[in-house]
């Protein structure tokens, strides 16, 4: 929903806009944490640019990426929290440098109660949300760790192939460990599909690495 922030300010009417506009806006540098599992939510946040990480930690201490939340998207996390009274059960890190609104909780019953166009944003961006985390389950459950590491490679390689990602945060991402990701990616590197650098990963032959998301008896 890249454009979700322009799909709320039209759905508002006059009055619920001006609120929203009298809402300054929070900027926070990359690597901040917004939030960490146990935290009350201080308000309905709304990205305006930038990206952020929510993940969920196990007793372990291993790490899966749930979602992210874009410029006009919102955390699943914070409605739940505000909605259901709830603390957070996750922790969210700014990927990127992120410029975001914070509504207060009494602003935001308010609008529910009072804006059905805003309504209809909150829901519908929740159920996007559900979304992305069912995916996530259905990967996690269901798809191989060769083909889930080769579909993030080839979606978050830049122009120039590389994946600038530690092998902890790619783990992550697909829910895995990260001893395991380390060598799944070492055999990529031994068959030529990939070269590994400190801290990034650049893919070599993309026609080859591609095969292995097609459920081939291509396996490492």
């Amino acid at each position: 929903m890249t454009n979700g922030s322009l799909e709320l300010d039209g759905a508002l009417d006059a009055f619920a806009r001006e609120r929203l506009s009298r809402l300054p806006m929070t900027l926070v540098g990359e690597g901040t944490v917004l939030f960490r599992p146990g935290d009350e939510p201080g308000g309905f946040v709304l990205v305006r640019s930038g990206r952020v990480a929510v993940y969920l930690t196990g007793r372990s201490g291993r790490e899966i990426l749930l979602y992210t939340v874009e410029a006009g998207e919102t955390c699943i996390q914070t409605t739940l929290g505000i909605l259901g009274d709830q603390s957070y059960s996750g922790e969210a890190i700014a990927e990127t440098p992120v410029a975001m609104t914070v509504m207060p909780r009494g602003l935001f019953m308010e609008l529910m109660e009072s804006s059905p166009g805003f309504r209809r944003f909150v829901f519908r961006a929740f159920a996007e949300r559900m979304g992305d985390v069912t995916r996530v389950l259905e990967q996690v459950a269901f798809v191989r760790i060769e083909e889930r590491l080769a579909g993030f490679l080839m979606e978050r390689a830049d122009a120039a192939g590389v994946v600038q990602m530690t092998h902890h945060q790619i783990a992550a991402a697909i829910g895995s460990a990260r001893e395991v990701v380390s060598r799944r990616l070492e055999a990529l590197a031994a068959r030529g599909y990939v070269d590994l650098d400190r801290g990034q990963i650049r893919i070599v032959d993309r026609p080859r690495l591609s095969v292995l998301l097609g459920g081939s008896s291509a396996v490492l």
